[in-house]
């Protein structure tokens, strides 16, 4: 063995554990999402088998199976796309950011409202100037926020409609 192939035990151990891992993140996906991954067989198998095992033990166990068979197949590529499954994407985050701007805007602005309607006409003017005036008064009396927490749910659904219908 050249010096250049050693692999300290440490570093195998480490990178057994990180395959396991990837292994329990399996798991953890619903079948329609491990159907996409493109998995092999006997991987998919032992996977949908660690699913359906209910004793921890066991389930230890299915998971260390998974990740032994996990270092015959190349895991990078399961890696990012569990990754890239796990990850908000940009456009989502941009949205939640748009809802967040425009509960502000509605709370600090009493001419944002007319704003709103007209860039989401579909919107319930009466319940959301209500929330915004309850979001106001917990404000002024440091009421747990309750109805801050309603506006933003209730504008962040018009923004995520919004941006389905148009894309």
């Amino acid at each position: 063995m050249e010096e250049d192939d050693f692999i300290s035990k440490t570093r195998r151990k480490r990178e057994m554990r990180d395959l396991q891992d990837v292994g329990a993140a399996l798991v953890e996906l619903s079948e329609a999402e491990l159907a996409r991954l493109d998995l092999p067989e006997s991987l998919l198998d032992a996977v949908l088998a660690c699913k359906r095992i209910t004793k921890h033990e066991a389930r230890r166990r299915q998971v260390q199976f998974i990740g032994k068979l996990m270092r015959n197949v190349d895991a990078a590529p399961i890696a990012e796309r569990l990754r890239a499954l796990e990850a908000p994407t940009q456009r989502d985050t941009a949205l939640l950011h748009l809802a967040e701007k425009w509960r502000q805007e509605l709370i600090g602005d009493p001419g944002a409202m007319a704003r709103f309607k007209q860039e989401f006409p579909e919107a319930d003017q009466d319940h959301l100037a209500n929330l915004v005036k309850g979001a106001l008064e917990e404000r002024r009396t440091s009421r747990p926020p309750k109805f801050f927490r309603e506006l933003f749910h209730a504008v962040n659904t018009l923004v995520q409609d919004h941006a389905r219908r148009n894309s």
